[in-house]
């Protein structure tokens, strides 16, 4: 039987360790970091990105923040920033053994959300 994206990245408990060593990571990339201090609120960033992909993934929890459009419109992000972050998801990945297979999946959603993203 195939598990689930969400089984692969180890349920709600694995998606917010990956995402807390993604968002660690962004904190300390240069290219993005300046996107993540100043005011920004992280712990609304990191609880967004927890539901998004749970429930991307095949998980029991809802979504509940904006589409990604809504999310990042006027934020004029460059396609080196959003390389940078999926470089940063990519590590965070690795970090906490994460499988290929679940990892071609990430790769995938992230890379179908480019165009709602980048110098929106």
């Amino acid at each position: 039987m195939s598990s689930t994206l969400y089984e692969l990245l180890g349920g709600e408990t694995g998606i917010t360790q990956i995402v807390e060593d993604a968002v660690n990571a962004h904190l300390n990339n240069p290219v993005i970091q300046s996107r993540f201090q100043h005011g920004a609120n992280i712990e609304r960033a990191k609880k967004m990105s927890v539901e998004f992909f749970c429930a991307g993934s095949g998980g029991p929890q809802s979504y509940s923040g904006r589409d990604m459009v809504s999310a990042h419109q006027g934020m004029n992000i460059s396609e080196q920033e959003f390389m940078a972050v999926v470089d940063d998801v990519l590590h965070a990945l690795d970090k906490n053994a994460i499988g290929a297979e679940a990892r071609q999946q990430v790769l995938s959603i992230l890379y179908g959300l480019k165009g709602q993203i980048i110098r929106i």
